[in-house]
């Protein structure tokens, strides 16, 4: 039981880095910084220290693997890529880095 919750862990940590990375190019070479903006509120379901504090202050938790997370991964990775252009936007993040 305790390797499950920890490969949770990791995967939700892992994935809560990635939503925060897709955010922040969303914000600097996006076209919608809204967008970025929401993605790196959401990313923080996805650190456990959050969820902890969020139990603290409401009662209510988000489960580790929930549905919630899961449908969200789903709509996060469908929009970033698919109707969010991220390959675009990474281009544009590179070609202005090396400037």
């Amino acid at each position: 039981m305790h390797d499950k919750s920890t490969a949770s862990a990791i995967i939700s940590w892992i994935f809560g880095i990635v939503v925060v990375a897709i955010g922040v190019v969303n914000v600097f070479w996006g076209n919608d910084m809204g967008f970025g903006i929401f993605l790196l509120l959401v990313s923080f379901i996805y650190f456990l220290p959050v969820n902890t504090i969020l139990r603290k202050l409401t009662g209510f938790t988000i489960p580790k693997i929930g549905i919630v997370k899961i449908v969200l991964s789903i709509l996060i990775i469908w929009a970033s890529l698919g109707v969010g252009e991220l390959f675009g936007k990474i281009e544009l993040m590179v070609n202005d880095l090396r400037k």
